[in-house]
Order: structure tokens, then C-alpha cells, then sequence
């Protein structure tokens, strides 16, 4: 086998193949990788059958030296995969106390009864090792054998994700260390479409190195600059006016870097200024203030939403007054503005926030089509209504209405903070 990593992901589950989940795991584990200078070449998914597992092992280790498994470390009888491997490397499952120690604890941890059936995830192929899951049940694992490195992983993406990034990845930076450093930054976009950005920056998009990529992202977008050097400061070295150059042509789209998110920044702004958020809303039904809470520590400076879908809860909770219901409708400026005051009112909040909109795939009018979404915006500084016609299903409207409205109170935030 070459020195050069050649890695393939294999994503075990007939749910998969039967389309009752996505296979997400092979955009995480490609986009990853890749980060760290390393290429899957090969996608494969098979359901939970010993004998189809064990042929996807056979067609991969004849390309690649790296494969990946997810998925099928469970406790149950269909949970093959960890049988699949040993059963193909011709090794033993031997049962490990130290595994066995971590499914324990995880079980003590939550005050439940641990079942004997579970004792199957400590069995850990002969020779391998073992992988902590701190988020689960399910030990990963590792193994080499004649050249080819197996990891088995959960399927669970908060389990998975977490063990790739922390253990799979320093592995395979020992296991094959490159020759040159792989460095990239990632640059978050809202607010202006992919193919704008593309138009403005072709030279970029044909250099070689750095190399400039967009990654589509739903209600956002994302551009990846990556540069090769001799070690991270030459690459770095490389990025840093590409990025700058970036900046000039799309600041007052470009809301964060790397692992930021709108959420995340909307916090720190808010945080900064010593301020506080509440949320009215309506056809996202809370989504706005998951993805504020998703941010550890959010409680700082969020105070609470209000999810109003019927006309009676917006005039009830928030005060919306019954003329603008039924002068303008629900899905309006003058609601939408009402929702923003109301909520900050309700809750003493900095800033008040509200979305009020038809998602589908019914309930449109020649006035009023599916995918209009009215937003306002009220501090003490002023307020501030704006609105928007999205397409796509329903939870595409819904997500990408929730994003563009932290989008636009970000960019709020920002004017404030510099005082422009």
C-alpha cells in the first residue's frame, strides 16, 4: 500500500438504503478530512447483513488503506459491523474490561440499569483498539491490519463526530504525516447568493494554490481557502491576503470564520454590548431560538422567545393589536413590527426580534406567496422591518428565513458596535 492516505467511508445501516435517514456521515467525515490534508476517494453504503458488510470491506481494501465504518456498533443482533471486520481480518472478538468500564459508567451516569445485551459493545477485535465514546454507549474501535487501518465508528452524528475530530483525525496525522502543511480558512456568508460571490471572484476560483472553493450551505455559503506551504506560517502566509482581498469585496456579507455560526456571533455581539435578546415567532415555531440556545452559554444574554402561530397568541402574548390582524393579516410589516415590540416589552429585553411568514406548501396568495417571511427588529435605537420571498420546501423556508434574520440583526449589532 502507498505512504499516501486513500481513504474510504463505508456507512452501515438499512435505514440508509432504505432513505429513512441521510447518510450525512459522508459529507462529515470528506469535509473533515480534507481539512487536515487527507482524501476520501470511495463512498459506500450497505445495510445491516454480515455477508454484504464484510463484500464492501473486500471491494475496499483493494483501493484504499484507510475505511472508515459507521454505524452498526449497537447492542442488538443487527449491529454487525465490529462482526463484519473481524470476520474479514480473520481476528478474534475478545471482550475488553476497560471498554466495558466506559459503557458502565455512561449507564451509571444517567441512573439506569445497564443490559446484559449491551456487553456486545465492549467486544473489541483482537490486536485493535478500543476508542472512547464520551457521548454514548458504543466504544469505537481501531485495528490495522496488512497495511489497511479500520475505524469503526457510531452512527449517532453527536457521537461520531466528536471521536472522528478528537481521535480519528491525531491518528492518521501520525499515520501518514505529510510533506507539506495543509492549512485553510473558512469564510461564512450571508445575505448574497453563491453564484454572486462566484461572479466577482473567477481568478480566485482558478487558483491553484491557494485554492479558493464554495461550499453551498442551506440559507448561507461558505468559501474555503486552503494553502500548501512548509510548514502552517508559510501557509498561513499564503491565505492571509486572499482573505483580506475577500474581506474588501464582501465585508458587509462575511459574518464569521471557521467554526463560527450566525448564533455564535449574534451572542458574542450581544455580549459585548451588554445586551439582551427575546424572540417572537411564528412559522419557524422556535427555530430561531434553538439555534440561539444551541451556543453554550446563551443564557447570558437570551432571555426567552415566543412561539405565537394563532393570531389569538400574538395578540394575547404579544400584544399585537386585533385591528393590524385583520386590516393587514398576520404574515405583515405592521404584525411583524407589533410581534418585535411586543416581545421585548413582555420580556425587558435590549432587543426585540420577531418572524412571521407562509413556509408551505399551502396557504399562498396572489398578495402574499408561499416563502414571504416579514422580520422586524426593536431596541431603543429604533426599529426596523424588512422582509423576504424564499423558495424551496417548507423546512428550507423555514431555516433560511431563520438565518437571514440573525443575519440582518448581526449586521445591526455590527453598525452599533462601530457607531456607523
Amino acid at each position: 500500500m502507498s505512504s499516501i492516505c486513500q481513504a474510504e467511508h463505508i456507512g452501515v445501516g438499512t435505514e440508509i438504503l432504505l432513505g429513512q435517514i441521510a447518510n450525512t456521515h459522508a459529507r462529515t467525515i470528506s469535509q473533515e478530512l480534507a481539512a487536515h490534508g487527507f482524501y476520501v476517494y470511495y463512498h459506500t453504503a450497505v445495510g445491516d447483513n454480515l455477508e454484504r458488510i464484510v463484500g464492501a470491506l473486500q471491494n475496499a481494501v483493494v483501493r484504499s488503506n484507510l475505511v472508515i465504518l459507521t454505524g452498526g456498533l449497537g447492542p442488538t443482533q443487527d449491529d454487525l459491523t465490529r462482526d463484519a471486520v473481524a470476520q474479514f481480518v480473520q481476528r478474534k472478538l475478545t471482550f475488553r474490561e476497560d471498554a466495558w468500564a466506559t459503557v458502565e459508567r455512561y449507564f451509571h451516569r444517567r441512573r439506569r440499569a445497564i443490559p446484559e445485551r449491551n456487553r456486545r459493545q465492549a467486544m473489541v477485535i483482537e490486536g485493535g483498539e478500543w476508542i472512547e465514546n464520551p457521548n454514548g454507549t458504543a466504544p469505537g474501535q481501531y485495528v490495522s491490519v496488512d497495511g489497511v487501518h479500520y475505524f469503526l465508528l457510531p452512527g449517532p452524528p453527536l457521537e461520531m463526530t466528536p471521536m472522528l475530530k478528537n481521535e480519528v483525525i491525531p491518528r492518521l496525522q501520525k499515520l501518514f504525516p505529510l510533506d507539506v502543511s495543509l492549512e485553510s480558512r473558512v469564510l461564512h456568508f450571508c445575505g448574497i447568493g453563491e453564484s454572486d460571490v462566484d461572479a466577482q471572484i473567477p481568478e480566485l476560483l482558478a487558483s491553484s494554490n491557494p485554492t479558493v472553493a464554495p461550499l453551498a450551505g442551506e440559507g448561507e455559503m461558505l468559501l474555503r481557502i486552503t494553502a500548501n506551504g512548509r510548514d502552517a506560517r508559510e501557509a498561513h502566509r499564503l491565505i492571509q491576503p486572499i482573505e483580506t482581498y475577500l474581506r474588501s469585496l464582501f465585508s458587509k456579507y462575511i459574518y464569521g470564520t471557521d467554526e463560527d455560526t450566525l448564533a455564535s456571533v449574534v451572542g458574542r455581539r450581544l455580549l459585548r454590548q451588554g445586551a439582551s435578546l427575546a424572540i417572537a415567532e411564528s412559522c419557524t415555531g422556535g427555530l430561531v431560538s434553538s439555534m440561539i440556545t444551541s451556543v453554550p452559554g446563551s443564557s447570558a444574554y437570551f432571555l426567552g422567545g415566543v412561539v405565537s402561530y394563532a393570531n389569538a397568541a400574538k395578540a394575547i402574548a404579544l400584544q399585537v393589536s386585533q385591528d393590524s390582524l385583520e386590516r393587514w393579516g398576520a404574515v405583515s410589516e405592521q404584525v411583524a413590527l407589533e410581534m418585535a415590540r411586543g416581545v421585548r416589552k413582555l420580556l425587558g429585553a435590549s432587543y426585540g426580534i420577531s418572524i412571521t411568514g407562509i413556509a408551505g406548501p399551502g396557504g399562498g396568495t396572489a398578495d402574499k406567496p408561499v416563502g414571504l417571511v416579514w422580520f422586524a427588529i426593536s431596541s431603543s435605537a429604533g426599529d426596523l422591518s424588512f422582509s423576504g420571498i424564499w423558495s424551496g420546501s417548507r423546512e428550507q423556508v423555514r431555516i433560511r428565513a431563520a438565518k437571514y434574520l440573525l443575519w440582518q440583526l448581526w449586521s445591526r449589532l455590527e453598525m452599533e458596535t462601530s457607531g456607523t
